[in-house]
This record gives structure tokens, C-alpha cells and sequence, in this order.
């Protein structure tokens, strides 16, 4: 019992990871129906801002991860103005073959920069430290990248679902032309949700240094598991995207410990299919 306890502890700490970086493409994807595949690629950038300023500087990623998060709510919404803004109204694929290209260019200018090698960052606030719940271990670590997470979700569930802006926000996702002749600047909404977007992943890129080696790949495997925790939970559903990140958490850790380490990765988009073939709206769709 004490073993299926420390699985499942696992397996939600991880899942609240998934879901943090799942909240900035559920709003993308929900508001602007823009499938941004660059997304992990934010997340591999963030974590190289946090691994040299914690490096060089000695910067604690605690800290640095705001720096990462506003890196890449610059990127993200330079991202909308240089690409995404020509993609608006035409065809999906227009859009994730354009940022399907920047991924392939941000991952290979690490690569030729920072080489394929990995690389941890040591000494920070949190190391590894861990304590006992009777028999269960906790990672420091990774239970506050959860609370981080927590809170960062609830902010932005908060700021769409009770500010002018995000009433804003929710107009345009339901009609964009209709919220343009109440006065609605559509554009700038696009830009900003973008950009809080990228800001989210920023953040959870920047945290992950703490306990997670760097590498120009690293990205690949967030991103994926991004686009399955939106699809499952229900495009555009906040709450949707996070029951969905602990879905695949605990089937993750799960089957990772009691099947093969191997295995868990097929057993998450076993989980994915059969849901989808279920229920093809997600958890939270309509």
C-alpha cells in the first residue's frame, strides 16, 4: 500500500507539471484555435535561460524563472507578430507548419550553440531535499513546481473567468467579428493571450532546472504530452487541461513502476486514443 501511495504521490507531482505547461497552449488553442507546435521548444528555451543564469550568475531558479517567463512572453508574442498574425483565418495547417518550422529552428540553434550534451544545474535553494510522510517520500522539488503550479492555473482560471479582460477573452473565442463591433480590439487580445500563454510554459520551464537535467531535445516529450492533456481535457477547458495532466500522470507513473519504465509513455497514449475515441470533445467538452 505504502509502494501504490508513493506512485500515486509521484504521478500527481508530475501530473501538475503536465499542467502547467498544458495551461498556455489550452489558451491559445482555446481562444485563437491556433495549434502552436513550438510550444515544448518555450519550454526547452526557458529552462537553457534558467540553467545559464543560475550557472553564470548563480541565480536560483526560483527566482530566474520569472526571467524565463518573461523571455517568453516576448517570444511568444513576437511568435504572433512575425508568423501566427498571417495564419489567422486560413487553413490549421498553415499554422502548425509555421510553427512546426520555428521548433526545428529553436531546436537546432541549441543544439549548434549548447551542444546535445545535458546539464544540471546544482547547488540550488531546493537541491533534493525530501521528507517523510510516515512512509512516503516527498521531493521538495517537485512538490513546490506543483504548488507553483497550482497557483499559476488558478490565476489565470481567476483572470478569464473574472476581469474585463478575460470576459474579453471569452468574447473573442465565441465571435471574433461580434466582439469587434462591441469595441474589442481583437488583435491585441490575440497578442496578449499568446503571450500569456508563452509566459505560463516560461515559468514551468524555468522551474524545471531545479531537478531536471537540460538538453536541446528536452522540449520534444512536454510538448507532446501538452497537446494530449488540451485534447483530452477539452479544447479551451483550464479545468479540463488540468484533470486530464493528472490523468496522465498517474497512468504514467503507474505503468512506469508496476509494467516497465519503458511502457509508461505507450500507456499514456493508450489512455489518449481510448478517451478520444470515447468521448472525441474531451473530458470537459461540449
Amino acid at each position: 500500500m505504502d509502494t501504490l501511495l508513493q506512485v500515486l504521490l509521484d504521478g500527481m507531482l508530475n501530473g501538475m507539471l503536465y499542467a502547467l505547461v498544458a495551461v498556455g497552449l489550452c489558451l491559445i488553442w482555446g481562444v485563437m484555435d491556433v495549434i502552436n507546435f513550438a510550444h515544448g521548444e518555450y519550454v526547452m528555451i526557458s529552462m537553457y535561460i534558467t540553467y545559464w543564469l543560475g550557472f553564470l550568475a548563480h541565480v536560483d531558479p526560483l527566482v530566474s524563472m520569472f526571467a524565463g517567463g518573461l523571455f517568453i512572453f516576448i517570444l511568444a508574442a513576437l511568435t504572433y507578430r512575425l508568423i501566427i498574425k498571417y495564419t489567422i483565418g486560413k487553413p490549421p495547417l498553415s499554422a502548425l507548419l509555421a510553427t512546426f518550422g520555428l521548433a526545428m529552428l529553436l531546436k537546432n540553434l541549441c543544439l549548434n550553440r549548447f551542444t546535445p550534451n545535458y546539464r544540471i544545474l546544482s547547488d540550488t535553494w531546493l537541491g533534493d531535499r525530501t521528507f517523510q510522510l510516515g512512509a512516503i517520500i516527498v521531493p521538495v522539488p517537485q512538490l513546490v513546481t506543483a504548488l507553483l503550479a497550482l497557483a499559476v492555473i488558478g490565476l489565470v482560471f481567476f483572470m478569464i473567468r473574472s476581469t474585463r479582460f478575460g470576459w474579453a477573452v471569452q468574447a473573442t473565442a465565441m465571435d471574433k467579428e461580434a466582439a469587434e463591433l462591441m469595441g474589442i480590439n481583437t488583435e491585441r487580445i490575440y497578442l496578449l493571450i499568446f503571450g500569456i500563454g508563452g509566459a505560463t510554459v516560461g515559468i514551468a520551464g524555468g522551474v524545471m532546472p531545479t531537478y531536471l537535467a537540460v538538453h536541446p531535445e528536452v522540449g520534444t516529450m512536454f510538448g507532446l504530452i501538452a497537446f494530449i492533456c488540451v485534447a483530452m481535457g477539452g479544447f479551451g477547458s483550464i479545468p479540463g487541461a488540468l484533470v486530464a495532466a493528472l490523468l496522465v500522470g498517474f497512468v504514467e507513473a503507474l505503468a512506469g513502476y508496476y509494467i516497465a519504465p519503458v511502457f509508461k509513455y505507450v500507456a499514456v497514449f493508450g489512455l489518449y486514443l481510448t478517451l478520444v475515441l470515447l468521448r472525441p470533445r474531451g473530458i470537459f467538452g461540449w
